[in-house]
């Protein structure tokens, strides 16, 4: 089997990704190209241990499709039309705006106020720092397959095989997240014996305890990148103002100088710093809400789009609606405030740790036998231009 240097695999490839495939496109200098050959990778390692295990869903299987929708932060495509969206629909954005055109009413042309309420959108998407979140995100999508595909890799190619699971786990870190990796270690001997167990259900509930545990230390980990993506917007109001100016006031370098000093000679300056920082107060709001809306929307296969707002409407499959094994329950004890049930599931703070460990504890659990999760995330034209190291093109 061949591969290019990108790490992606060729289509039809029947062997899982390798240790040295996670480490070249961990290496990838292009975040976007990097994310969408992290996402196929995942998607590779989940159907070959759900090879292994009785074709249930594992980490991987969910990380396919957080990648994807991470994805679109990392190339500020919903976010920008979502912040958008809100800003249209706003009246106290439209109010602001309304504010800065009559600061601006003697230098501001007649063509240009009539039109200001787009360029004023226009203005504040540009400078709502959305980048920011995007960088914050390419961070954490990196640090997580980094480190927890490439152990998958690891895991894959040792088992089956010769190798013992205690050697396996002895590469680890010991100790806590988000520096230790001793989830990470339980885990996979959980994944171990379910390649191993005949029983139905003892599989199911391993399964389900390695793939919580794994989420447990991947989101520990995520902490800070979660937090800096939810905060990176930022509406700083000289640079709306500066933005704005820019817009509003057309022109040559001159115009623009002599249309500033009107302003100033009238006395409305400091009206149009007032209007512009009442603004960037309202769109930073608006700014950080599409941020977290977004954050907190996952797509699924079918068109399904789980919002992780709201309390989840599934059920448990039957291997997994009433749990026995000692281990998995003590963990779900310390993860999930409503055993057995999905009532407050909805993650009403997405930076909050135990928030989304109680909605991902059930989501995992819900859709721990969703034979979907397991289809390819992107078409095989898709993935042959990812094996060529090239952007796709059309809708990722």
């Amino acid at each position: 089997m061949t591969r290019t240097s990108g790490g992606v695999h060729e289509l039809g490839s029947d062997v899982p990704p390798t240790v040295a495939d996670v480490d070249r496109i961990a290496a990838h200098a292009d975040p976007v190209v990097r994310n969408l050959m992290i996402t196929h990778c995942y998607h590779e390692l989940s159907r070959a241990l759900a090879d292994r295990t009785g074709g249930s869903a594992n980490w991987c299987t969910f990380a396919v499709w957080a990648s994807k929708q991470v994805g679109q932060t990392i190339r500020q495509e919903d976010p920008a039309r979502l912040l958008e969206r809100l800003l249209a629909s706003s009246p106290e954005t439209r109010a602001s705006a309304d504010l800065l055109v009559r600061a601006l009413r003697l230098a501001v042309p007649r063509r240009v106020a009539d039109d200001a309420e787009r360029l004023v959108r226009q203005a504040v998407v540009a400078t709502a720092r959305l980048d920011a979140a995007a960088d914050a995100s390419a961070r954490g999508n990196l640090k997580v397959f980094a480190e927890i595909a490439r152990e998958f890799a690891r895991f894959l190619a040792e088992f089956p095989g010769d190798g013992s699971i205690d050697t396996f786990r002895a590469a680890l870190r010991p100790g806590e997240p988000p520096e230790g990796q001793r989830y990470l270690g339980q885990a996979f001997t959980r994944y171990h014996r379910a390649m191993t167990t005949d029983d139905p259900k003892e599989r199911a509930e391993l399964l389900l305890l390695a793939n919580v545990e794994i989420g447990l230390h991947e989101q520990t980990r995520l902490q800070p990148e979660i937090t800096a993506a939810l905060e990176a917007p930022v509406v700083d109001p000289r640079d709306l103002e500066r933005r704005l100016f820019d817009v509003l006031l057309p022109g040559n370098r001159v115009v623009k100088w002599l249309r500033r000093a009107l302003l100033t000679v009238l006395g409305r300056r400091t009206a149009v710093r007032l209007a512009a920082g009442q603004l960037a107060d309202r769109a930073r709001a608006l700014a950080r809400r599409a941020v977290t809306e977004h954050l907190m929307t996952m797509a699924l296969p079918g068109g399904e789009v789980l919002d992780l707002g709201v309390d989840l409407v599934a059920e448990y499959p039957p291997l997994l609606a009433h749990l026995a094994n000692p281990e998995l329950l003590a963990l779900l004890r310390t993860v999930d405030p409503t055993p057995d049930s999905l009532r407050d599931t909805a993650a009403r703070d997405w930076s909050d740790l135990p928030d989304r460990m109680h909605y991902i504890a059930d989501l995992f659990r819900c859709h721990a036998s969703r034979a979907d999760l397991l289809d390819p995330p992107f078409t095989p034209e898709q993935v042959a231009e990812l094996t060529s190291g090239r952007r796709p093109p059309g809708r990722l």
